[in-house]
């Protein structure tokens, strides 16, 4: 028995020798803070605008926040779940300039190039000196294909999905590949599991998109393979993807497990501004926005007719924010449908700065760190 007290005080002392990590602890003390600030702020968005979709926060691979609400199919009242397949709209271009960047990576192409060079539909006078650059960060003044320019290339700002459907011709031409092809190899890569094409999709989980709201709605018809026609297109907008592919996608864009660090760093560089109808004045690289102040954040937003989304990443803390939905009133205005994501995106901005504020107040060098 003496020996076996003895014993237990030793590996009492052993344990009371070691160094308290006072960062580690700081961590989890935010940690905690973060989770229910998101429950307390986020849940009261989802009660003001009876919010039908998904919205998760994650730190690194730490969930901070998931909760879904409402139906993915309100005819037969199927609720949304952590399955759940959305269209994302525009948030689908950051995939498309990410592969651009890869067929660069390979030496197929250079952004600086015209895209002339790739595509015969630019060999002509009004379009000759349009170069990838200008398409991936919307400079080129191209507004529909085959119009004239809005202004000189290179000289001002205009969103143009064909640019960016003619960024994804230019991937097939280098890669000898479909564009489909493409992006479920990058999905494969990635570990995006549940993400497809509008054109391919065959799984049984995908949103239904609406018009309307819960008590009056509108199917929209051939969803999602409307979303590779010529009225959107998959390059510009015809990604399907759910909340935990997005979090990996993300995870490992940031993390510079897809591109190399030089690439990633042309791809998230201010090489534009834009004055959004709906989030303000941004920065734009390619095919992402950025905040122009603090803090530090890429996304994008997406929307084809009733699937407003909002994809956003902050690099500071490495947290993504999702918000996927498939439901719109339209009647009421763009600002209307995304008052739901406006909000959330200024309680996560806001809630960003202040854990940075606070890391940076409470955390010591390691040098400081306090022994007992």
């Amino acid at each position: 028995m003496i020996t076996l007290i003895s014993c237990e005080k030793n590996i009492i002392k052993q344990i009371a020798a070691k160094p308290i990590d006072k960062n580690t602890i700081i961590d989890s003390t935010i940690t905690a803070f973060e989770k229910k600030l998101f429950e307390q702020q986020i849940d009261s968005v989802f009660k003001k605008y009876n919010f039908n979709g998904s919205v998760a926060v994650f730190k690194d691979s730490v969930q901070l926040y998931q909760k879904e609400n409402g139906f993915s199919d309100f005819k037969t009242k199927t609720k949304i779940n952590d399955n759940t397949v959305f269209a994302i709209g525009s948030v689908s271009k950051q995939f498309t300039a990410v592969m651009v960047l890869l067929e660069m990576e390979q030496g197929k192409l250079k952004v600086d190039d015209k895209v002339s060079k790739y595509l015969k539909e630019f060999q002509t006078k009004e379009y000759e000196n349009i170069t990838i650059h200008q398409l991936l960060n919307h400079t080129s003044g191209l507004n529909l294909f085959g119009g004239k320019l809005m202004f000189k290339s290179g000289s001002s700002f205009f969103y143009s999905n064909d640019g960016f459907n003619a960024l994804g011709k230019i991937v097939e031409t280098v890669s000898g590949k479909s564009y489909d092809e493409n992006v479920l190899n990058l999905f494969k890569k990635v570990g995006m599991n549940s993400s497809s094409t509008g054109n391919i999709f065959e799984g049984t989980d995908f949103a239904g998109a609406y018009l309307g709201n819960d008590k009056n709605f509108e199917e929209i018809k051939n969803m999602p393979k409307r979303l590779g026609g010529k009225e959107i297109g998959t390059p510009a907008g015809g990604i399907l993807s759910t909340i935990q592919d997005l979090h990996t996608w993300n995870n490992a864009l940031y993390d510079g497990k897809i591109l190399n660090p030089e690439t990633l760093q042309k791809f998230i560089a201010k090489s534009s501004e834009r004055q959004h109808q709906i989030f303000g004045k941004m920065g734009y690289g390619y095919g992402i926005m950025l905040n122009l102040g603090k803090p530090t954040a890429y996304f994008h937003s997406g929307y084809i007719k009733g699937s407003p989304s909002l994809n956003i990443y902050y690099p500071e803390t490495k947290t993504s924010v999702i918000i996927l939905s498939n439901i719109a009133d339209e009647e009421k205005g763009k600002s209307s449908i995304f008052r739901p994501h406006i909000e959330i995106k200024k309680i996560t901005d806001g809630i960003e700065n202040t854990v940075i504020d606070l890391g940076k107040e409470m955390k010591v060098p390691i040098s400081q760190k306090i022994v007992s």
